[in-house]
């Protein structure tokens, strides 16, 4: 029989729908942000960087469909430009079969320490590989070595085979030496199609505006929250 000094193992029903917080009063006005959707999203990012509580405020949540269905996973952004949002992985992993059976993906910015979402619908598509290549020789050596060893999304016996792997290419790429891309590993750009800025509001009035293309560039619009 369980005694008030025993450990909680679970959380019951009523216990996790009690777990709310009652959001701030600043709002996200039309008239505040950028006529450009990837300026704001710069302003954001700084903004959550800036943070303490945020940790790596560059992680995305990217959301793919296939044969299979949804599949959702942390992936970092590395690069943002006019032209979308760039992250690196290895091409024969599971996102990457993924985006090959439909390219349309989606991001999400989860900055719960300051109240915020920023939401990316877009299409993916293979950076060039000389942009790939350049990316990976700034990557820390471990990192490197880490793509080469890891035959991603497939099923692995145990980790005692991953460590050996990855000494079997750590010793083949010796440390302070010139480590090549793996042949497998590069990068995608996801185009934006539209990109919604969240912010939290008192009573769940969120404030939800988002950007979408049209042949006359990008328009503005209010969602209810």
């Amino acid at each position: 029989m369980a005694t008030e000094n025993d450990p909680k193992t679970a959380f019951n029903r009523d216990e996790i729908r009690a777990m709310r917080r009652s959001y701030g009063e600043f709002g996200l006005a039309e008239g505040d942000v950028a006529t450009d959707p990837v300026e704001q999203f710069q302003a954001w990012l700084l903004q959550a960087a800036a943070n303490p509580v945020i940790v790596e405020p560059n992680a995305m949540v990217l959301s793919t469909f296939d044969l299979s269905g949804p599949q959702s996973r942390t992936v970092l952004l590395k690069d943002v430009s006019s032209a979308g949002f760039s992250f690196f992985t290895n091409y024969e992993s599971s996102k990457a079969k993924a985006i090959a059976f439909d390219p349309r993906v989606s991001l999400l910015f989860p900055w719960y320490a300051m109240e915020r979402q920023v939401i990316i619908k877009g299409v993916a598509s293979n950076v060039p590989v000389e942009a790939s290549a350049e990316y990976f020789a700034t990557r820390p050596w471990g990192s490197q070595i880490g793509a080469w060893a890891s035959s991603q999304s497939r099923d692995l016996e145990s980790r005692e085979v991953l460590q050996a792997r990855y000494d079997e290419f750590a010793h083949r790429f010796p440390e302070g030496t010139s480590v090549p891309m793996p042949p497998h590993w590069g990068g995608y750009l996801v185009a934006p199609q539209a990109i919604e800025f969240w912010q939290g509001r008192y009573s769940r009035l969120h404030d939800r505006l988002v950007y979408a293309t049209s042949p006359e560039g990008w328009q503005l619009s209010r969602l209810h929250p």
